[in-house]
């Protein structure tokens, strides 16, 4: 039997165009009852709420697919509520979800204003942690994704593939069109991000469905998505080294207004961004720049090897 999925999302109302966003996902009927990503701690009563009222009323796991706010940070508050769910996540986070203290404050650092209406994260005890093998044992498999962190997972079960944010940023505009942006770090590295994507492709058979963080299902395109998510990495690099090349001394602010004209018009999924509502859109162009700064950085940290 396949697993009946629900999406639950975690829209944040104080932050512009945070809808269509956070998101987590809900597994059942097909083995364990789990969740992939709970969300910030912000909306983790909301979360608590929607599973209540779908009808759960015990958790197996916690996926973490990896342990930024948006993603784990609600774990400990959802372990309140379903005591009996264990945590999973890559080895090296789960340090920081027992002792989150530098993580949050790196959060604070980073993110600003956005980290404090994410909320601060409480400790997830080392009792409620699990091991990679209870997964296994239940026909859930953790794929290594590193690239939008050094940590990242993905989740396969059955023909679902919950990714995360190893394909980027995915938003559905409708009759089997979509737009993807990736998600890259402000420590970016290419090789580990094109080599996790290939890593997705190269799955027996190619999963159905893929279950995206960030944001929705697509069923049915998960060779074309992931082929675009990993020609896109190389498509946006290349734009990137070119610029930077002729003019490296240019102003960021300059230089992003100046790779998104010529990105556009090399990456079709990317240019449609203007098929998005606006406040989505101002989120993006926002997301866009984030993700071009890491770029930039892996560009220039190139240039001087």
């Amino acid at each position: 039997m396949p697993p009946r999925l629900d999406l639950v999302d975690l829209d944040q109302p104080t932050l512009e165009g945070y809808r269509r966003f956070i998101s987590c996902w809900l597994s059942r009927d097909a083995g364990p009852t789990f969740i992939v990503d709970p969300g910030p701690v912000s909306t983790a009563p909301l979360l608590i709420e929607r599973l209540r009222d779908l009808g759960v009323k015990e958790l197996d796991y916690i996926l973490l697919t990896h342990i930024h706010l948006d993603h784990g940070g609600a774990a400990a508050h959802l372990l309140e509520a379903f005591p009996s769910a264990r945590v999973a996540c890559h080895q090296s986070g789960r340090k920081h979800l027992k002792a989150p203290q530098r993580l949050w404050e790196g959060s604070c650092e980073v993110l600003g204003k956005v980290a404090e209406t994410y909320g601060e994260p409480r400790p997830v005890p080392e009792e409620s942690l699990a091991s990679m093998d209870d997964l296994v044992m239940h026909g859930i498999l953790a794929v290594p994704t590193p690239g939008h962190a050094s940590h990242h997972l993905s989740f396969l079960q059955q023909d679902v593939l919950f990714l995360g944010e190893a394909a980027g940023t995915f938003l559905d505009l409708g009759e089997g069109r979509w737009y993807l942006r990736p998600a890259t770090p402000p420590r970016f590295f290419l090789d580990t991000a094109r080599k996790s994507l290939e890593r997705l492709l190269a799955l027996e058979p190619m999963p159905l469905k893929l279950a995206f963080a960030h944001h929705g299902l697509l069923e049915g395109q998960s060779l074309e998505l992931l082929t675009a998510a990993r020609d896109q990495l190389l498509r946006w690099v290349s734009v990137v080294r070119r610029i930077v090349d002729q003019r490296p001394d240019l102003e960021f602010d300059i230089l992003a207004d100046q790779l998104v004209q010529q990105i556009r018009s090399v990456d079709p999924y990317f240019d449609r961004q203007d098929e998005l509502p606006e406040d989505i859109r101002v989120r993006e162009q926002d997301f866009t720049r984030q993700s071009l700064l890491g770029m930039v950085g892996y560009v220039k940290n190139e240039s001087t090897r």
